[in-house]
């Protein structure tokens, strides 16, 4: 899958194209049911398949309160992309030019003139433009003009709502990774390279592999038992998600002090003594043991550790094995 960064780098071999436009946090049951319609209109119509997407997301941009956790990061949804065969992803900046493009312009020099839009595949609810004024109509009378199809898609249900990235937040957020699963059709996972850290948890006897999520705000935080891909065969661990109030807020001042910390993925993998750093790690969370807390010291902190350790080893040691080929 070709990624294509910024406008600028769009090249006279990217035009004529089936295109589709949105964040895809997540690259949910939803939206992949979008890119296998893609996908089948570029093979229909012998062109490439393109998706376009923005950095920071739009929400983010807009900064209105509270703004929603991502499910994936950049490496993450590019990842997850690159697995449902599409050709090329186009990856916008949003800022004040992005939000203040008209839609008239974002048809006629965008859809139009860079891209040679062939077909246009969009969400029920796709909306574009400045404040938001480009809709499915304006898209289907500029396809008329312009010579290119357009279509959406309907909504995806289950259990009679609808599949969304703000459902699957709710579940994870609730440590329901059953429901999760199956709004995804994955386990949940984070992605990243481990970095050089304190060291605190090998001078207490549980060394972790710690990774930077890259982000203010996850949808889950806490103790999960876990499996592990990128260091050979798969596997296990239990990981902490947060803030690490023991270790940032010793005094324990409260949550005003940890409000600029950036969230902290740390992973014990079960029988490994072997070196991590800078791996690119695959870490799936499978089950919620507890929610993070501060322990008035290390030993404290230590000990609860070793009961989320044994928790983890109970877990997988009855937990029924998975089909093959169901792994991110």
């Amino acid at each position: 899958m070709e990624i294509i960064r910024g406008l600028h780098n769009i090249r006279p071999n990217h035009a004529g194209c089936v295109a589709t436009i949105g964040t895809f946090d997540g690259v949910h049951h939803g939206h992949q049911m979008l890119l296998a319609h893609l996908r089948a209109k570029s093979d229909e119509l012998g062109a490439p398949s393109l998706l376009v997407t923005f950095e920071p997301q739009p929400r983010e941009y807009f900064g209105r309160k509270p703004v929603p956790a991502r499910l994936t990061r950049f490496r993450e949804k590019m990842h997850l992309l690159a697995a449902t065969g599409i050709d090329r992803v186009l990856c916008i900046p949003f800022n004040e030019r992005t939000r203040a493009t008209p839609a008239s312009e974002v048809i006629q020099h965008f859809l139009v003139g860079l891209l040679g839009v062939k077909y246009l595949v969009v969400g029920d609810d796709f909306r574009f433009g400045n404040n938001r004024e480009g809709d499915y109509t304006a898209l289907k009378a500029a396809g008329d003009r312009y010579g290119f199809g357009v279509s959406h898609m309907g909504t995806l249900t289950f259990d009679h709502q609808r599949v969304s990235s703000t459902r699957i937040r709710e579940a994870l957020g609730q440590g329901d990774f059953a429901v999760a699963e199956k709004l995804l059709g994955r386990p949940y996972f984070l992605m990243g390279r481990v970095v050089w850290g304190q060291r605190i948890g090998r001078r207490i006897g549980v060394p972790t592999a710690n990774i930077r999520l890259r982000r203010f705000k996850t949808p889950l935080a806490g103790v999960f038992a876990v499996t592990v891909d990128g260091l050979g065969p798969t596997r296990q661990g239990v990981a902490n998600v947060g803030l690490r109030p023991t270790i940032t807020d010793p005094e324990r001042r409260g949550i005003a002090k940890l409000a600029d910390e950036e969230p902290l993925l740390e992973v014990h993998i079960l029988d490994f003594d072997g070196d991590a750093y800078g791996r690119l790690l695959t870490v799936t969370l499978l089950r919620k043991l507890r929610d993070e807390r501060w322990f008035p010291s290390l030993d404290a902190m230590r000990v609860e550790i070793q009961r989320d350790i044994a928790k983890t080893v109970e877990f997988f040691r009855t937990r029924p094995a998975r089909p093959p080929g169901n792994r991110p």
